[in-house]
């Protein structure tokens, strides 16, 4: 373990902690070490991935845990379908590893993740951890693609869990918001490789919301970015394909001026424009709708998952019904628009199957996923408290790594498996060494 006095902060900066020390530890054995020593010294321990994560749900004044030293493929053990034919393989990877890294070796082994968010720096423990999903109107979140992982408890025990083998804890772990244990290696279901055809243009939302639940549908996953101060979104379809398509990737020049000119250093001027003279937002909106032209490319589905996320900002995202999505997008462009609140960042509009994960947000019923976002160098306060609200009214979850205020008073009610998380939770770690201060917020 090494000594810092060297505060450790999140990707977006709104968390700042300050821990006694760090670790990164290279076997199994070293993270029981150091989660034992840890407790006979009354030390809390907290385990970091990429810091991804917008809520506090890695930080510590203890020991801070990077597992980037466990990283890499164990094994894999093929499946299959009802009718016998290989439908894929449980893969174990260990919990380290980064999803920009998972799906290259995934790929090569003719595999893939069936889902994944717009972000791939995350480590997979992380990204699990806190309940990150893509889109899909028939699409589960990450959690849900976990079949089994190993915990090192707060004793220093290692649990192997499964739906058979240490049924309870597996079913908390593998949605833990950090608060049940360190996991060190998890085992997801994969599926066999699959490209996607991508197609990406310019909409509105007036049309998007007149039949939201059809566009949700429209393809294999679906999703929309409307800037505020405007009626102008941008839509993307992606629709499998099997692995040996044919791929028509986007051009290097495209990829140069879209990803990296476009969407984070021109993008990231107007938002420091907008931060200096707020009263320019919605002129700065409306530029950048019109500079999200059309396009369409097929590529290996991680590649098109993912985006490449360089201006930072804070954000706050609730799973609210399908049928009440349209509703609550309208209510937030009713309040902006009413408010004068004013935001570069647009809303993202995303879908989720339902899953039978205790603490997920998208726990037996399917889901739209909504988010707010705000520029880091702008106040976030009144948007996200006013746009809450109006999720809060439609039932909402929060998602476990964006910024919220709920607690734990709050979602005891609205979770169904709270208590048997909180009593996995209070037979595994009595003592609080994972805790800190998200986990006193939003568990008793």
């Amino acid at each position: 373990m090494t000594t810092s006095t060297t505060p450790w902060q999140n990707w977006a900066g709104n968390v700042i902690a300050s821990p006694s020390g760090r670790c990164d530890p290279t076997t199994v054995a070293e993270v029981t070490d150091i989660v034992r020593t840890a407790a006979d010294r009354g030390t809390r321990v907290k385990c970091v991935g990429a810091g991804h994560s917008f809520t506090p749900a890695a930080a510590t004044d203890g020991v801070l845990i990077s597992l980037d030293d466990l990283t890499g493929i164990e094994s894999i053990v093929p499946t299959r379908a009802p009718d016998g034919h290989v439908d894929g393989a449980d893969v174990t990877v260990w919990a380290g590893t980064r999803l920009h890294r998972l799906g290259p070796l995934l790929w090569d082994l003719g595999l893939a993740q069936p889902n994944l968010g717009d972000f791939a720096e995350q480590s997979l423990a992380g990204a699990v951890s806190t309940g990150t999903h893509g889109t899909g109107r028939h699409a589960v979140g990450l959690p849900a693609t976990v079949v089994g992982l190993q915990l090192v408890a707060a004793d220093g025990s290692v649990l192997n869990c499964s739906r058979e083998t240490n049924p309870e804890v597996f079913e908390a772990a593998r949605l833990g918001i950090g608060a049940i244990g360190i996991i060190t290696k998890m085992t997801i279901h994969c599926v066999p490789a699959f490209a996607l055809s991508a197609e990406e243009h310019p909409w509105t939302l007036t049309a998007a919301l007149a039949d939201l639940e059809g566009f949700a549908g429209s393809a294999d996953h679906a999703e929309f970015f409307w800037f505020p101060h405007t009626d102008a979104v941008t839509v993307k379809r992606h629709t499998r394909l099997p692995g040996d398509t044919e791929l028509q990737p986007l051009g290097r020049l495209r990829e140069l001026v879209g990803e990296e000119f476009l969407a984070n250093e021109a993008f990231g001027a107007l938002c420091r424009t907008a931060a200096r003279r707020p009263s320019l937002t919605p002129r700065i909106n409306r530029l950048a709708a019109r500079a999200m032209s059309a396009r369409a490319y097929t590529d290996r589905s991680y590649r098109v998952f993912a985006s490449s996320r360089r201006v930072r900002f804070r954000e706050m995202e609730y799973a609210v019904p399908v049928a009440a999505a349209a509703a609550v997008v309208r209510d937030l462009r009713d309040m902006i628009d009413r408010s004068g609140i004013v935001t570069p960042f647009p809303v993202e509009v995303r879908f989720a199957a339902a899953d039978d994960v205790w603490m997920s947000t998208a726990h037996q019923r399917d889901v739209c996923y909504i988010a707010v976002h705000q520029f880091h160098l702008m106040d976030h306060t009144e948007l996200f408290r006013s746009a809450e609200e109006i999720f809060l009214a439609a039932d909402g979850r929060p998602h476990w790594g964006k910024m919220h205020t709920r607690t734990a008073a709050d979602l005891s009610d609205t979770i169904r498996h709270f208590d048997d998380f909180v009593a996995v939770r209070d037979r595994l770690d009595p003592d609080r060494v994972f805790a800190n201060q998200y986990t006193e917020q939003v568990l008793p």
